[in-house]
């Protein structure tokens, strides 16, 4: 009987043996992968026959994936880059023949909207998406944000006639229950929410150092 001994290119002898397609996940991620997970209201103990809860999660996950809120605003003849007020200038107001439509310009923030009766989590159940079963850290949840393309005059004048609004894909870091708003922050290139260092941004961006 001899010592069974491991190469030392141990890991390329494994890539070397993948036979076939895996449900393994290769991209780096900075999100948890239970925050894409959709929230269903079934039993975990189904009967013989019916559809298993863990099936129905993953088909859901699969559909909403597919869905792309820019898209379903379009096929509604609603332009995204409009949603969001700008300044208005009296003196040059467009004519209805000129807009082929209401001569008043959108005036009122999206936030007026808001309606949160048909939600399925609350604020604080959409960021504790972030937390992963033993880890101290909370990570960023995946969501879209309507955003400036342009970060430096996005922040001086959000309503400046100038900026180009889109639907951009974001990390969701935190809630302020007083102003019932979100903080987000854009993902790069890669789909990592990284900071000016390119460290993850953990905790909502609160560090030892504040």
């Amino acid at each position: 009987v001899t010592q069974f001994k491991v190469p030392e290119d141990f890991k390329s002898v494994l890539g070397k043996q993948a036979v076939g397609p895996t449900t393994e996940i290769f991209t780096e991620s900075d999100f948890p992968v239970q925050s894409f997970n959709p929230k269903v209201q079934i039993a975990f103990q189904r009967l013989p026959g019916k559809c298993p809860r863990k099936v129905e999660i993953e088909r859901r996950r699969r559909r909403y994936l597919k869905f792309d809120i820019a898209e379903l605003l379009a096929s509604k003849g609603i332009d995204s880059n409009e949603l969001m007020p700008r300044h208005s200038d009296p003196d040059n107001m467009p004519t209805i023949e000129e807009t082929k439509d209401s001569v008043f310009p959108i005036y009122l923030p999206l936030n007026v909207f808001d309606n949160d009766e048909f939600d399925c989590r609350t604020p604080e159940e959409w960021i504790s998406l972030g937390l992963e079963p033993g880890c101290l850290d909370r990570k960023p949840v995946p969501g879209k944000a309507l955003l400036p393309t342009d970060d430096v005059l996005g922040h001086e004048d959000p309503k400046s006639e100038e900026l180009i609004y889109e639907w951009i894909n974001v990390g969701v870091l935190d809630y302020d229950k007083e102003t019932e708003l979100y903080l987000v922050h854009k993902t790069d290139q890669n789909g990592l929410v990284r900071d000016e260092e390119g460290k993850p941004i953990l905790n909502g961006g609160i560090t030892p150092e504040g």
